[in-house]
């Protein structure tokens, strides 16, 4: 498999990593009434992008370059200062973990499944699925950043009955967004630990933890 093949299958939405059940933030946004229609879905997602999404995207570029993922799994954990974020970022490290060592098992991808038996960040993981795959840290920062905008594009369409061509436009006019956060994140990982983003999004850390102790809801987080 080329590694253009293997950047399309690990961005591809139906690469069994768990993804679809959570709606970064997007459901609790919808309730709040901050997501209402496709502008406000693109104001959030550039939001989250420019925030969570560059933090995560350097932490991907960065176990994708080589870096210690034992000290980018810890970075991360400090660069979340949501428990249910946290708890979020491990369950969805670990189904990822499982899909990628079926897809691309490596020796890398096994100690860090070792080390980390509750899960690693998702980002970390990520990034070490990437490598193994043969990718870069650039094609992992571009992973991570199409799914902190995809996954509440395709969430508000279920929440809202937004029209799905709608959400598909406003993902289309953040290509050029998407591509800064990308290179800002694989130029931060070639830097090293100490030079990676620690964008934070407050609201959507709040949101998180009011929306894990709803009764009843359609997405996991």
């Amino acid at each position: 498999m080329t590694t253009r093949a293997a950047l399309l299958v690990l961005a591809d939405g139906r690469f069994p990593a768990g993804g679809h059940a959570h709606s970064g933030g997007a459901e609790p946004a919808v309730k709040a009434g901050r997501i209402r229609d496709p502008q406000d879905l693109a104001a959030f997602c550039l939001g989250r992008l420019h925030t969570t999404g560059l933090t995560s995207a350097a932490l991907a570029a960065a176990a994708a370059h080589g870096l210690d993922p034992l000290a980018l799994d810890e970075a991360a954990d400090a660069r979340t200062p949501s428990p249910a974020l946290r708890n979020v970022a491990r369950r969805l490290g670990r189904q990822l973990m499982r899909a990628a060592r079926a897809t691309w098992p490596s020796p890398e991808l096994t100690a860090l499944a070792e080390a980390r038996p509750r899960g690693a960040h998702q980002p970390v993981v990520l990034g070490l699925t990437a490598r193994a795959a043969g990718l870069g840290p650039e094609d992992a920062a571009h992973c991570v950043a199409y799914e902190t905008v995809s996954g509440p594009a395709t969430a508000v369409v279920r929440l809202l009955s937004l029209d799905p061509f709608e959400a598909t436009a406003v993902l289309a006019r953040l290509v050029p967004a998407l591509d800064q956060v990308a290179e800002q994140a694989a130029e931060a990982a070639r830097q090293g630990i100490e030079a990676l983003p620690a964008a934070s999004a407050p609201l959507l850390d709040i949101s998180a933890e009011a929306h894990a102790a709803w009764p009843v809801r359609l997405f996991a987080s």
